[in-house]
């Protein structure tokens, strides 16, 4: 079993762009060439977003002023839960990733709906988009996967006795991880200039200012208003559901694609991805539900892992016309592309992982397995950087 210094120790070896990721690329770009669409979610994305940001703003004015009965305040904290999660799938995650609209302004406004809900897109970019698009489930490098002692997502991660309980009490961490993001680790991050085991540079000027405004406006809405409204005894409650909602529905949407048996994974120190970054991101990513428009729709396409994780910039609206392109070239290449046939089934191969990692001897799993398969493509074809 890996240390915990093994999985802290930052070092991962890809080369350049080969065979794979050109032909992927040039797929890509004679589909967009053929059918004339810009890469970005141009009017599509202004639409999600107003449904998105509207059914959000609605399930809010009639929970806290409408005053409604229990019976239907409570299934209103749960739409007020399941909108917040659906904002930050279907408008943040684009607009941070600068594939929301053509313009950089448009862009940070849609990214900036991360800290209207009490987040930050700055801590976000570099969080998610550099350590987990760069470095997808490498163990020390990827914080995604890294979510403390009381739960262990990697095999490379240190068993203890009471992980073999992780598949059951994973769901109530789940229910309140929002407050602890909220209320600690951005204000940590933002103190120690520190994520994970690595340094960025903290924000200033104008990125503090939204951070920190970005913090007390959404302190203001979700509670400050609320309590002034309405007795604590009531209004409390209602908050957990909307929390329990929103960090239940974030946390398994976002470990459906890597957290699963199916996926490869590295440790930093003793096991290194090296060779080619794009087949790296296929081996490390699961698709799911794929012929699910509804789903699809409300996660903002982040059951197409595999095509986000390999054309970031490139909207989500895109992802169920690029994944037949994307499934033909990994198969001509021989590069293992998976994809669950339901979000049921995403789920439970989630919860197997879990549960498997909690048992003695659930380390033995490694990245060699898959990465064996990878040695050919290794071989034949350089790598690619984001």
């Amino acid at each position: 079993m890996a240390s915990a210094s093994a999985c802290r120790a930052p070092r991962a070896r890809f080369t350049r762009a080969g065979n794979f990721q050109d032909d992927l690329k040039r797929r890509v770009d004679l589909y967009f060439e053929r059918t004339g669409q810009a890469r970005t979610g141009g009017w599509r994305m202004r639409v999600n977003a107003s449904g998105l940001l509207g059914w959000l703003v609605a399930s809010y004015a009639l929970l806290v002023f409408a005053q409604p009965a229990w019976w239907l305040a409570v299934p209103l904290a749960v739409s007020v839960g399941l909108a917040m999660a659906g904002v930050g799938f279907g408008v943040m995650h684009d607009g941070n990733h600068g594939s929301a609209a053509t313009s950089p302004l448009e862009n940070r406004l849609f990214a900036f709906t991360s800290d209207l809900l009490g987040g930050s897109s700055f801590l976000w970019r570099h969080k998610h988009n550099v350590l987990h698009h760069s470095y997808t489930n490498v163990c020390g490098l990827d914080t995604d996967i890294e979510p403390g002692v009381l739960l262990r997502f990697a095999p490379a991660q240190p068993r203890r006795a009471f992980h073999r309980f992780q598949h059951l009490y994973v769901w109530l961490l789940y229910a309140v991880f929002p407050l602890r993001w909220w209320l600690f680790d951005d204000f940590h991050q933002l103190a120690t200039g520190r994520m994970g085991e690595g340094r960025f540079a903290r924000p200033r000027g104008w990125d503090l200012i939204a951070l920190l405004g970005g913090k007390a406006f959404f302190l203001g809405w979700a509670f400050i208003v609320p309590l002034l409204l309405h007795r604590w005894a009531s209004a409390i409650p209602l908050m957990l559901v909307a929390v329990a909602t929103l960090g239940t529905t974030l946390a398994v949407v976002f470990q459906l694609a890597h957290c699963v048996g199916e996926a490869e994974f590295h440790d930093a120190h003793t096991e290194p991805p090296t060779g080619d970054w794009a087949a790296h991101q296929v081996a490390t990513t699961v698709d799911f539900a794929r012929g699910n428009r509804l789903l699809g729709w409300y996660m903002g396409g982040l059951n197409y892992q595999i095509e986000h994780h390999l054309f970031p910039r490139v909207s989500h609206v895109h992802y169920p016309a690029l994944a037949p392109l994307v499934e033909e070239t990994c198969r001509e290449h021989g590069v293992p592309y998976r994809a669950q046939p339901s979000f049921l089934a995403a789920v439970r191969s989630n919860v197997r992982w879990l549960r498997q990692l909690g048992r003695a001897g659930g380390e033995r799993r490694s990245a060699t397995i898959v990465t064996a398969a990878l040695i050919p493509l290794v071989v034949a074809r350089g790598a690619a950087g984001t």
